[in-house]
């Protein structure tokens, strides 16, 4: 069994007008809505129990689960209607639903790659690192940082210089190129034993960004670099859309 938390409970505000009726999980590209491709491709690549998290128009994703029979697998939803928890927040309640001990992928509904999930899945070992961020050399607006054994030491926002991290100089480090930046691509496993540690913070709706910054010191998250010819998009704006659907017929 691998386990997977699909986030679905985005508010979906880049792909308005069309998430003015509709969650941005059930947005069609080509023909099939996000939520399907995503679950498509989880089955795919041997993800057999998943929790999805939802929030707006949470009932419609929840009537279209029901009318597909979750799509012959084993799917739980995460409610969120009461409160919208952040993508730490919805991460931590949805772990808890999941509580299979085991190693768990978490992906975005908007998101679409060609990268095989599996093999990433697979390629994270529990004894060396907490957690596993598939990263990229795309030039986006913000960066995780590594240090030269591809740990995360920190954050970095390209466009205004802000910096986040827990290591003192780290900004003067960063300029002199002493650390590497790499994008986020949107998809991380993380240890079971990570759970305990969410469930430190006090907030009910926090970042996950901001979890691995602040705890990076006392734990290890390591990077994980997507593979060469890999194709990626974020589908969560209407101009991503016709390039996800170049994609999403690839799985």
């Amino acid at each position: 069994m691998k386990p997977a938390i699909l986030l679905a409970a985005g508010l979906g505000t880049r792909l308005a007008p069309l998430t003015d009726t509709t969650p941005k999980a059930l947005v069609r590209v080509a023909g099939k809505t996000m939520l399907e491709w995503q679950l498509q491709k989880l089955r795919n690549n041997g993800f057999d129990t998943v929790v999805v998290n939802v929030h707006h128009f949470a009932g419609q994703i929840k009537d279209f689960l029901k009318e597909n029979n979750n799509f012959g697998m084993n799917i739980t939803v995460s409610d969120e209607s009461s409160e919208l928890l952040d993508t730490g927040g919805g991460i931590r309640q949805a772990f808890h639903i999941l509580n299979t001990g085991l190693p768990v992928l978490v992906c975005n509904v908007d998101i679409f790659s060609t990268v095989r999930l599996d093999a990433f899945y697979n390629s994270f070992d529990p004894a060396q690192s907490d957690a596993l961020l598939m990263t990229s050399m795309r030039k986006g607006s913000r960066a995780f940082c590594f240090d030269k054994n591809d740990v995360l030491v920190g954050w970095t926002n390209r466009i205004n210089g802000e910096v986040r991290s827990p290591i003192q100089g780290f900004k003067e480090k960063l300029v002199r190129g002493i650390y590497s930046e790499y994008s986020f691509q949107g998809y991380h496993v993380m240890s079971a034993r990570l759970l305990e540690e969410l469930d430190k913070v006090a907030e009910s709706k926090f970042g996950i960004t901001d979890f691995y910054i602040n705890t990076s010191v006392s734990m290890r998250y390591m990077a994980y670099h997507e593979p060469a010819g890999t194709q990626w998009v974020d589908a969560g704006k209407t101009k991503s859309l016709s390039l996800a659907a170049a994609i999403s017929a690839l799985y």
